[in-house]
């Protein structure tokens, strides 16, 4: 790093100009103020407005956020007046003059271009709203959400066309979020998702609830078919979307979810480094391949913290605290960023989705490329709180763990209470590099309405201790259909009777003592019941009477998610009375 920045940060005054004034930028700007009095900071904004809340403009949608102003997190006269930050609004950075140390700025308002000289730049361009070039795409009546005009716009589009039809092309969290609120408003919404799944982050079984819930409260599913272009009515207002496989859905308004990819255009003019996915390649500092220069937020490619591999995540908590690294590093402060776990959370009417870590999807794609790992997975459904107090919901949760060590990989769950507090702590528990067997001993809160005395993710990492032990091996559905095994169901006769695995033997755990020796001894036995724990307690009794047994995760609740087959019946797994 030359001495002229060295010499700047030594005496606390060097220049910090900052390209982009929400998450990343915004946060670093204010990180800088309250390392150093002396600094100069700038932020440059091309838009109308510096640090809103961009994760809250589904809501102003669907006006359960009613005053726009309620988005501004800050104004330029709040930077002014409590940080002494200096917001340039409509100020377009055109180029950056690596050389000189110069950034080159177009006035929106005036159209005047002039320049000015930096210490250190900070580059928090963001990502924008993935557009294809598809026939139509720019017809009247197609959006997309990301700024706080966009959300005006389609609110105009609700109030003054009186829409009632919208199709929501993408399924993630963008596409749900709009779509709940969307239905809020009253209009009747199709979400169009080119993958077989929506929110494509986790692992398709654990996306089937959240499908379920969403054709519940009346949202139509077009899954597995893409956007093949758009065509409008020559006499009404109405938009026909087609798919790929020759649908059309007629409607009043789109909405475009379908992603966003890293705005890099800056950094590419200026002979940055740009990495494979596409985003401004930085170390753990937040350093670009120019020392004077760093990048955070949305437009920057980060290691992944499970996996090590460059990842992109455009998530608001990542961007804040990148911005702070950034900050700490130009005052002088020794600081790294650890890497992005992907901790999400989505609400989709009254069903939550959390995630952390790495999916399953995510590790078969590193088998496919060469880097095989060895893991596994355990499924349960435990209540968000004890079962005898009022109001207990279940939770459907996914745990993937290293088979080498114990080491938590990832973590998916989807339910309407207690969802985020779980993944919360199992994302704090990667981030620690814990095991299964942290987990199975993780001290955590207890009262009848908050968990119970063995918490879920105690649970959790109870069965994934047992499997790796050996006291109760896991099987998975996918199994039954591979292996030549006996399958045992251990359920009541009437469960049993209203619907069962082809092929699968009934024995209720009540009576299998007594019943030992009906079953094979030269061939594995797996065990299912409704959600796993029954066939637990079962495949333990075997295993400790000689017999070869293993428990099927997540039992029928999960082989209905896993075959894509909607679960009829909420089974319930308690032990019959006495």
């Amino acid at each position: 790093m030359e001495n002229n920045l060295e010499e700047k940060r030594q005496s606390g005054k060097p220049r910090v100009l900052i390209v982009g004034g929400v998450a990343g930028g915004a946060s670093c700007a204010a990180r800088a103020r309250r390392l150093s009095e002396k600094a100069e900071i700038i932020i440059f904004e091309r838009g109308s407005y510096v640090s809103f809340a961009n994760c809250g403009l589904p809501y102003y949608v669907g006006d359960v956020i009613t005053d726009e102003r309620d988005l501004l997190i800050a104004t330029p006269e709040i930077f002014k007046k409590r940080f002494n930050i200096e917001v340039r609004l409509r100020s377009e950075v055109r180029s950056i003059d690596r050389e000189k140390h110069e950034i080159e700025i177009r006035n929106g308002g005036t159209g005047k271009v002039y320049r000015e000289k930096y210490d250190a730049l900070v580059l928090a361009t963001g990502a924008a709203p993935v557009r294809p070039p598809l026939p139509g795409i720019d017809l009247s009546g197609i959006f997309s959400l990301r700024t706080i005009p966009d959300s005006r716009r389609i609110r105009e589009q609700i109030t003054e066309r009186k829409a009632k039809r919208a199709v929501v092309v993408g399924g993630g969290f963008i596409g749900l979020e709009t779509t709940e609120n969307l239905v809020r408003r009253g209009i009747s919404v199709t979400i169009v998702e080119m993958l077989e799944q929506v929110m494509p982050p986790i692992d398709p079984e654990m996306a089937v609830p959240i499908q379920e819930h969403l054709t519940a409260n009346g949202v139509s599913l077009c899954l597995g078919d893409g956007v093949a272009g758009f065509e409008q009515d020559p006499v009404g207002n109405t938009i026909s979307v087609i798919t790929k496989s020759g649908g059309r859905y007629i409607c009043d308004m789109v909405l475009l979810a379908i992603g966003v990819h890293p705005e890099i255009t800056l950094a590419k003019e200026a002979g940055l480094e740009i990495g494979r996915l596409g985003g401004i390649r930085v170390n753990d500092q937040m350093f670009t391949s120019d020392e004077r220069i760093w990048a955070v937020g949305d437009a920057v490619e980060a290691r992944d913290f499970v996996s090590g591999e460059w990842s992109l995540f455009p998530l608001a908590g990542v961007a804040n605290r990148q911005g702070r690294i950034a900050a700490d590093v130009i005052l002088g402060r020794e600081a790294r960023f650890r890497g992005v776990q992907g901790t999400i959370v989505c609400k989709v009417f009254n069903v939550t989705v959390a995630a952390t870590g790495m999916s399953e999807k995510s590790l078969n794609r590193r088998k496919l490329s060469g880097q095989e790992g060895h893991y596994e997975k355990i499924y349960l459904h435990p209540g968000h709180h004890v079962n005898y107090y009022p109001g207990a919901k279940p939770i459907t949760m996914k745990l993937i763990f290293s088979t080498e060590d114990g080491r938590v990989l990832g973590a998916q769950a989807v339910g309407e209470e207690g969802v985020e507090k779980r993944i919360d702590v199992i994302a704090m528990a990667i981030q620690q590099g814990a095991t299964v067997f942290d987990l199975e001993e993780a001290e955590l809160c207890y009262a009848p309405q908050f968990g119970a005395a063995k918490d879920p993710v105690n649970i959790a990492g109870m069965i994934a201790a047992n499997a790796l032990r050996g006291d109760a091996p896991v099987a998975h559905w996918a199994d039954v259909r591979s292996s030549q095994a006996y399958v045992l169901d251990v359920r009541e006769r009437h469960e049993f009777a209203l619907g069962h695995v082809e092929g699968a033997n009934n024995i209720p755990l009540h009576s299998l003592r007594g019943s030992m020796s009906e079953l094979p001894r030269d061939r594995e036995i797996l065990v299912y019941c409704a959600v796993g724990l029954r066939s637990y307690y079962a495949s333990r009794a075997l295993r400790l009477n000689g017999f070869s047994a293993r428990n099927i995760s997540g039992g029928v609740k999960t082989y209905h998610a896993a075959s894509g087959e909607p679960a009829s019946e909420k089974p319930n797994d308690t032990l019959p009375p006495k």
